[in-house]
């Protein structure tokens, strides 16, 4: 269970910092692309992919470049709904994207939907309609974007449950797990960099420094996620559980007791029907 834990709060660390980041107007998409550089290297130093099998990712490129689009465009939106909306409700709409792997398999790859997986489907889409719920008088108390919270919330919703189907589509075509990370990691850095060049972005010492810390957060977060599942490997449905309901309920403690985020009842709802969402998933 230690890996697990380092998991959820790796994961819960992340939008600690876009959130500290966002209030003191830092660039975080600088913040992002000194971040790749660490989660590179740290991939090469905990996963070892094996760097020759390069060749025979074949038509496994296409995705990984795909997601090497994905990976800091989802990390910039996210940054965009926790400045809206709070950490508390957009940890929830991005644990809830394990939906969208779920609708996919039934739709686009032939899986029968069970009985238990429509409810579990149903419970999901009403929290995430519950976590977008705000009354029009509290737009002007979460900030100038708060008319733009569900745009927000549905990126982080969606991004994360494609990249979450990417990476699955890529594993099935015999492409390492290490090895599609490593090389999506770096094609996500050079990419982002480019664009900043482009832009002629002017740099924040601040928000590189801060990137290295994301690196190395967001690294940690996934190394402790995949070893959770190799040490619990029999039995996975916990591992699913106490990562997604981990991470709402230590964001929530977090958004609420540290940052003083504000939760509506419609909004408490939600978070009740996402643990709810994630218990029937996976639990029964």
């Amino acid at each position: 269970m230690m890996y697990l834990t380092i998991a959820v709060l790796c994961s819960v660390a992340v939008s600690v910092l876009l959130k500290i980041l966002r209030q003191k107007e830092v660039d975080i998409r600088q913040t992002i692309v000194a971040g790749y550089p660490v989660a590179f290297l740290l991939t090469w130093f905990l996963l070892k992919p094996d760097v020759s099998a390069v060749r025979t990712l074949g038509d496994a490129w296409g995705i990984i470049i795909a997601l090497a689009v994905l990976l800091p465009a989802v990390f910039i939106v996210l940054g965009r709904a926790i400045e809206a909306v709070g950490m508390v409700a957009t940890d929830a709409a991005q644990r809830l994207s394990l939906i969208i792997p779920i609708v996919a398999a039934f739709l686009l790859f032939g899986e029968l939907l069970t009985g238990t997986r429509v409810l579990g489907l149903v419970l999901g889409f009403l929290a995430l309609g519950a976590l977008i719920y705000r009354p029009q008088q509290e737009h002007a108390d979460i900030s100038k974007d708060a008319k733009r919270t569900p745009l927000w919330l549905f990126g982080v919703w969606a991004g994360y449950g494609v990249i979450d189907i990417l990476f699955k589509q890529v594993a099935k075509q015999g492409a390492a797990f290490p090895l599609t990370l490593f090389v999506s990691f770096g094609l996500a850095g050079l990419l982002l960099l480019i664009y900043l060049l482009i832009t002629r972005v002017r740099w924040q010492g601040n928000a590189l420094v801060a990137g290295l810390l994301l690196g190395a957060l967001n690294m940690g977060n996934i190394y402790a996620y995949v070893r959770a599942h190799q040490v619990l490997s029999e039995s996975p449905s916990i591992v699913f559980t106490g990562m997604n309901v981990g991470v709402i309920a230590v964001a929530t403690l977090i958004g609420v007791g540290v940052f003083k985020e504000t939760l509506n009842r419609i909004n408490v709802i939600g978070l009740l029907l996402a643990i709810g969402c994630v218990g029937v998933l996976f639990l029964i």
